[in-house]
């Protein structure tokens, strides 16, 4: 039989790539079992873009692991970070973010997380609250704390100052805040991406320093996108944004290869690790087919951002498309106005918003990934008639009927 702390252990290590260490994490489980204070979780997110993507729910999954065991979950919102700019990975200095950026953005994350984490279990902090009020004294205490040599084995600061690239000295500060707010907090854990490492590190130093019990460090992978190569990105066109319609996220998730399938569930799903191992099982031994697996993590990630309900239809709206060759219910409709001489296809895609521009529009034609009411268009000068309704497909997910007046 495990022990309480066992499962817990268990269920915190899972997909974790650090966890540093584990003989911390067994003494603040137990410390917080025989005490019923729950432990303080910390989990810390630059307001730089506006939409999350199911990469940046890796950490909010793991936060919610935490949240299901009775522990306290502390949401940072790195408001006063944001303005300096995280530097982690970066090959040269980030623009910083404007004061109406931060507030704009902040306010996009809080609405989204509560779709994973529980509202009233979750605390929202913001870092400009305690870091305001450090005085120019304190910031160069604070400074004083790390030397420029230590900064330099930071993998991005190394391949930057040998290749003769600017460092700026305020991004020497970022790990530092990062750092100090878990002083702050009196952080118990805080969770990061592997990129994050060398500041999740500094909180435990400066914890330490201010004579506090050093936080654990636990560390999740970095989630590869649909191309199953490169991390999940909006800028390189292979992720799966959380607030997308649900048709569009289990379409995506379709699109997973049968081997990414169970690394998303492995960091993703709310099924126990035994009912992934079984399902691994069942697909290899051939009485379970990999697409019904794969329909099974769609509907769940679906679900989660809609409901069930919605990820039913979403997945009925799938069969149609893929298997029926049928539009689906709704799509979105377009009103142009009648043109006599009719219109040039490309436009016309463009008008529809179903590409980015005409140079888009004549790569897809000539791919064959273009229909018009059903029929493939491989003549990039095709002109279409403006008369009555028409479907237009693009790929095998973007459809837009357009009505002409």
């Amino acid at each position: 039989m495990k022990t309480v702390i066992e499962k817990q252990i268990e269920l915190i290590e899972r997909g974790a790539v650090n966890v540093i260490s584990r003989a911390d994490l067994v003494k603040k489980l137990e410390k917080s079992q025989a005490t019923g204070t729950p432990l303080k979780i910390k989990a810390g997110f630059d307001p730089t873009a506006p939409d999350l993507h199911l990469g940046h729910t890796v950490l909010i999954q793991k936060l919610k692991h935490f949240q299901d065991l009775g522990h306290e979950i502390n949401f940072l919102i790195g408001d006063f970070t944001g303005m300096i700019g995280d530097p982690t990975g970066k090959s040269e200095t980030r623009k910083a973010l404007t004061v109406d950026q931060v507030e704009k953005n902040a306010a996009s994350y809080k609405e989204q997380i509560f779709k994973i984490l529980d509202p009233e279990k979750t605390k929202v902090v913001f870092n400009s609250a305690w870091l305001n009020k450090l005085t120019s004294k304190d910031f160069i205490m604070l400074a004083s704390q790390l030397t420029v040599a230590r900064m330099l084995e930071r993998e991005d600061f190394k391949v930057r100052f040998e290749n003769e690239r600017p460092i700026s000295i305020h991004e020497f500060l970022y790990p530092l805040i990062q750092g100090y707010d878990s002083v702050a907090l009196k952080a118990d854990v805080e969770i990061g991406g592997t990129d994050q490492l060398f500041n999740l590190l500094m909180g435990r130093d400066l914890q330490r320093v201010w004579g506090q019990e050093p936080q654990v460090v636990i560390t999740m992978p970095l989630l590869e996108g649909l191309d199953g190569v490169n991390k999940m990105s909006k800028s390189l066109g292979n992720y799966i944004g959380i607030t997308e319609k649900a048709d569009d996220i289990y379409g995506k998730t379709m699109s997973v290869s049968d081997q990414l399938m169970f690394r998303y569930f492995e960091l993703l799903s709310d099924l126990a690790e035994e009912q992934i191992g079984a399902l691994k099982e069942e697909m290899a031994a051939g009485r379970l087919h990999p697409k019904a697996v794969k329909q099974q993590l769609a509907r769940e990630l679906t679900g989660r951002f809609y409901d069930a309900v919605t990820a039913q239809r979403a997945e009925e709206n799938f069969a149609k498309i893929f298997s029926q060759h049928d539009n689906p219910e709704e799509m979105p409709v377009v009103v142009m106005p009648a043109a006599a001489a009719g219109i040039w296809l490309p436009k016309l895609l463009v008008e529809a918003q179903l590409v980015s521009g005409t140079g888009e529009a004549r790569r897809l034609i000539q791919q064959n990934a273009v229909s018009l009411n059903g029929d493939k268009v491989s003549d990039i000068e095709y002109l279409v008639a403006t008369q009555g309704e028409l479907i237009l497909k693009v790929g095998k997910r973007r459809f837009c009927k357009v009505t002409f007046t």
